[in-house]
């Protein structure tokens, strides 16, 4: 059994309206401060966030054909460098905008975003398939949680730099680490184990859950709640969690291994993110 996908559609409006209001909160000087996004200021993640808005809703909603790369894309690697080059071609022109612009325009952006996921069926087509998610992630409910997961784990990397702590609605990355989770079977494939091993994954704090992570005759596969006889366990709260998944936790990050470690150790090289 595995994990249901959570329905976010309506998901994105609260979170987008307390977004916007502490960015409309912001000093100068906050807009300058560095984040957990490597090598970006506050500036620099708001203007990738409003990027990755207008991208939904020009190739999703719109069907406007996407850009194409100068290279063909035939690894994942290829698929990390054009994403990554349309990621800092749009953020070095944003430079030129000011906050209020920029406030203003995601805003704008972030609205249209909420009605366009609030009128998806719930088995829309995906966008794109979720790359990090394998097969599963040809799931049109997954490929819109993708979108609130980077709406969420981009807004809590502002929270976090700006001094304004974790978003006030702990159902939120609850969300986002359901969808997170999603990730493990893929990241496992060549993990090798004999049927029936298993990895229990407990998140402690108000989004945590338990998961495990099962090995079947025909592959592994993510599950909530808890095995019976975990080969291995995992603990991390929910705040280490989501900055593992996405790629923002620090070296030596709190993770709590037990049981057999070449099982459990894979886990701490999961993205949920093109990395």
């Amino acid at each position: 059994m595995s994990v249901p996908i959570p329905d976010t559609r309506f998901l994105f409006r609260p979170l987008a309206a307390d977004l916007v209001a502490l960015l409309r909160w912001l000093s100068v000087e906050d807009w300058e401060r560095p984040t957990l996004a490597p090598a970006w200021r506050v500036r620099d993640v708001v203007a990738h966030m409003l990027d990755t808005a207008l991208r939904r809703l020009s190739y999703h909603r719109d069907l406007m054909s996407p850009p194409r790369p100068a290279r063909p894309v035939e690894s994942e690697q290829d698929l990390t460098a054009f994403v990554n080059d349309l990621n800092a071609t749009w953020v070095r022109a944003a430079g030129r905008l000011s906050p209020r612009v920029l406030v203003d325009c995601y805003a704008n952006a972030l609205s249209q975003l909420c009605d366009f996921a609030e009128s998806l069926p719930l088995d829309a087509a995906p966008l794109f398939p979720v790359s990090w998610a394998g097969e599963r992630g040809s799931q049109g409910l997954l490929d819109i949680g993708r979108e609130f997961t980077e709406v969420w784990h981009h807004g809590a990397q502002v929270r976090e730099a700006v001094g304004a702590g974790p978003f006030p609605d702990p159902r939120w990355l609850h969300a986002v680490l359901a969808i997170a989770v999603q990730a493990l079977p893929h990241a496992y494939r060549d993990v090798s184990a004999p049927a029936g091993r298993s990895l229990v994954l407990t998140i402690s704090g108000p989004a945590g859950g338990v998961w495990t992570l099962s090995r079947e005759a025909s592959g592994w596969d993510i599950s909530p709640g808890e095995a019976t006889e975990p080969t291995s366990r995992a603990t991390l709260t929910d705040e280490v969690a989501w900055r593992l998944f996405f790629n923002a936790a620090p070296a030596g990050a709190a993770v709590s291994l037990d049981g057999d470690l070449a099982l459990a150790r894979p886990l701490l090289r999961v993205r949920s993110v093109i990395v």
